[in-house]
Parts: structure tokens; C-alpha cells; sequence
């Protein structure tokens, strides 16, 4: 799941994003409001984190014109305004949810697995390949009915795997989608992970998914002799 914070407090918004990826979600950050809204509009995200004191404008403005450029993400807005006439005018600014500065985090989270839950139409909340199943809102994973026990980043990883299935990723990619850093040549902490993800849903299983491309990375898919 792809999360966008629009947060101008740089120790908020590392806060935020820490504690998002260590659920499991991917997260990109914008600092300022128009950055926010053209991140917003041209990139396909499922829930939008948008504080409403923004630098260089209001968020609920912010919030209404991402309604009006036909933007239909789920919008969590975060503010320190409590007033039930703050929190009113961004619920119809186009808000799916409003939650107040400063909250503790599991209520963060509990907010954000609530929104997804409803189902956003232009996004499934499943993936299956192969017999293999990521359910998106639960966070479960199984192969064939049997059930397996992924960690946060593993998650993560494979299902930047399953949307992108029979297509050769190198590490850079990966490292820039699924760990956000610049990929350093001399360290294998991706080949690490991968090889954890591998045993986990291949091991026990006839048909491997998860395969290294000498030379060029990692492809995610039926054997090479299945898509002949």
C-alpha cells in the first residue's frame, strides 16, 4: 500500500513515515502543499496523510482542489484545530477522516486500516498469483491455503513483486520503491531479504515464483519453462 504525507514538520513527518514503514507501507513525504497536490494528482496512491497548516497554503483548499481534479484517494487530514467547525469544513472540503494533533500512533494506523477497508474502486485490496494471495488490509499471506508469516519489509517486497509480475526489477529499483535509499553496489541487504522471501513462499512449493535474472535483477512470476 503506497501512503503520501503532505506534512511540513520535518520531525513529524520522519515520525510518520518511520512508523508506516515499519508496518509495512511504502511512503513518500511532501513538505510543502503544491508539491503535495502534483505528487497527488499524477501518482497512484491509496490514502493521502495531509496536514492542514501547510507553509504555502491551507490544506482543506488543498484538499478541495484534489476533489476537484477528480483525485479520489482516501484523505486522512491531520490538524492541532479541534473545533467541530475545523473539522467540518475539511470533511467537506472532501476529507474521508479527520484526526487531531497531537494522537498516538496505533490510532494513526487503526484510522488508516478503517479507510482501507471501505475499498478504494481503482485499487484492489488483494493480489493473487499462482496461488499465492497478499491481502492488503490484513496484512496475510497465503500459498495454496497454507499460511505464511512474512515481516514488514518482506511484505513490502513482495507486493511490489506481485504488481509487477514477469518483469525483471534490478536492485536499484527495488531499493528506491521498497527500502526508499540509494542502493549502494557493495551491500547485499536486498539479496538478504529476497533470499528470506524466497524460502518462505517457494520452499515448501512445487513451482518457485520468485527468480534471479543473472546480470539484471529479480523477476517475479511463472518458471521461464511454464511461459514458453
Amino acid at each position: 500500500m503506497r501512503i503520501l504525507v503532505i506534512e511540513d514538520n520535518p520531525d513529524m513527518a520522519s515520525a510518520i513515515r518511520q512508523g508506516l514503514k515499519e508496518n509495512g507501507y511504502t511512503v513518500d513525504v511532501a513538505h510543502k502543499g503544491f508539491e503535495g497536490e502534483e505528487r497527488a494528482a499524477a501518482d497512484p496512491y491509496d490514502l493521502i496523510i495531509l496536514d492542514v497548516m501547510l507553509p504555502d497554503r491551507d490544506g482543506v483548499e488543498l484538499c478541495r482542489n484534489l476533489r476537484r481534479r477528480e483525485v479520489s484517494t482516501f484523505i486522512l487530514m491531520l490538524t492541532a484545530l479541534s473545533s467541530t467547525f475545523d473539522k467540518v469544513a475539511g470533511l467537506d472540503a472532501g476529507a474521508d477522516d479527520y484526526l487531531t494533533k497531537p494522537f498516538e500512533f496505533e490510532e494513526l494506523l487503526a484510522r488508516i486500516r478503517t479507510l482501507l477497508r471501505r475499498g478504494n474502486p481503482a485499487e484492489a485490496t488483494k493480489l493473487e498469483f499462482g496461488g499465492l494471495e497478499l491481502d492488503l488490509i490484513a496484512r496475510r499471506v497465503r500459498r495454496d491455503g497454507h499460511k505464511i508469516k512474512l515481516s514488514a519489509r518482506e511484505f513490502s517486497l513482495l507486493e511490489f513483486f506481485m504488481r509487477k509480475p514477469d518483469r525483471v526489477v534490478d536492485r536499484t529499483t527495488i531499493a528506491q520503491k521498497v527500502w526508499d535509499i540509494n542502493y549502494e553496489p557493495s551491500s547485499n541487504v536486498i539479496d538478504v531479504c529476497i533470499s528470506s522471501l524466497r524460502k518462505k513462499i517457494d520452499k515448501e512449493f512445487e513451482r518457485p515464483l520468485l527468480h534471479t535474472v543473472i546480470g539484471m535483477g529479480y523477476r517475479f512470476g511463472e518458471p521461464e519453462e511454464e511461459m514458453a
